[in-house]
């Protein structure tokens, strides 16, 4: 058993050097392989292996990767505005000489605003190689994680599928077997139709009542969709015991279920035929939701 699902969570953090992280994988289902990814500004050039590593070990869903990253470097030193240093110098030169002022003392200067910056250290090349590195290794992990999420999703998804794919045959073999379809119900069915019709004054063709009598009993016969709904059960079993991505295979099969059971329904000409049609689309809707998850 292989069914995977399409929803799953799943997180990874990590730390090297100054750097710490944390990757938060989401996935529902969709019809394709789509993928919303978050990456800190200047970690564009991460998004080429992120993806083509989703594409390698996923098919179909939805997906969102968020990527948050902190830099506990606090190694700073300063720099000094030599620009706008020699302007402050300029301008307390000239007020000293035009109002007196006192001279103004470097301190004075170096702390006014912009003078004096500080200046966290460069990361280096090699420096953002292992970072980038351990980044790619972290989402690795991550990654298997949320394929694990999916994959124990899948068995509940495979449990619930069985069921319901035990009940729907068992209504099949239910609606075979049910005794208003026997030859004697048909008959006796069609002899009071045919008696109520026939009352005196109705002036009706018994010879055309007869023929049309038959065509009604052969539109009503319900065999050939009960045929198709135990070849689509067997179906449905082996797409559940494959080892490929059975999703879109599986949704067109529920779509098959629906409509013999939708046929059957409007071909009955008996209430509790009626009742078990009516069972079998509830339980086949029940399973075309489960099937939207399938991957």
């Amino acid at each position: 058993m292989t069914i995977t699902s399409m929803t799953g969570f799943a997180r990874d953090s990590g730390s090297a050097d100054d750097w710490s992280w944390q990757w938060e994988l989401k996935s529902v289902n969709g019809k394709a392989l789509d993928v919303r990814l978050r990456l800190p500004p200047g970690l564009d050039h991460l998004e080429m292996p992120v993806r083509q590593r989703l594409q390698k070990a996923m098919k179909r869903g939805n997906f969102q990767i968020g990527l948050t990253l902190t830099n506990t470097n606090t190694r700073e030193t300063v720099t000094v505005n030599q620009t706008l240093l020699a302007e402050l110098t300029v301008i307390a030169q000239r007020l000293q000489n035009e109002i007196g002022a006192p001279p103004l003392q470097a301190e004075a200067l170096l702390g006014l605003r912009g003078v004096i910056e500080p200046v966290r250290s460069e990361v280096s090349e090699a420096e953002a190689a292992a970072r980038d590195a351990a980044l790619l290794a972290s989402f690795d992990q991550a990654l298997s994680a949320l394929q694990d999420a999916r994959a124990e999703e899948g068995k509940r998804l495979h449990a619930v599928l069985t069921e319901q794919l035990q009940r729907i045959a068992a209504l099949a073999a239910a609606a075979r077997d049910n005794p208003a379809r026997s030859a004697e119900a048909i008959r006796k069915r069609l002899r009071e139709q045919v008696a109520r019709l026939m009352e005196p004054g109705a002036g009706l063709d018994e010879q055309r009542l007869h023929q049309e009598a038959i065509l009604a009993a052969t539109r009503s016969d319900i065999q050939e969709e009960l045929d198709r709904l135990f070849s689509h059960v067997e179906a449905a079993g082996e797409l559940l015991a494959s080892r490929e991505p059975i999703g879109r295979k599986f949704d067109f099969l529920a779509q098959e279920f629906n409509r013999e059971a939708n046929t059957l329904c409007s071909k009955s000409i008996d209430r509790s035929l009626t009742a078990i049609g009516l069972d079998l689309k509830t339980v086949i809707d029940q399973m075309r939701e489960q099937v939207q998850n399938i991957e």
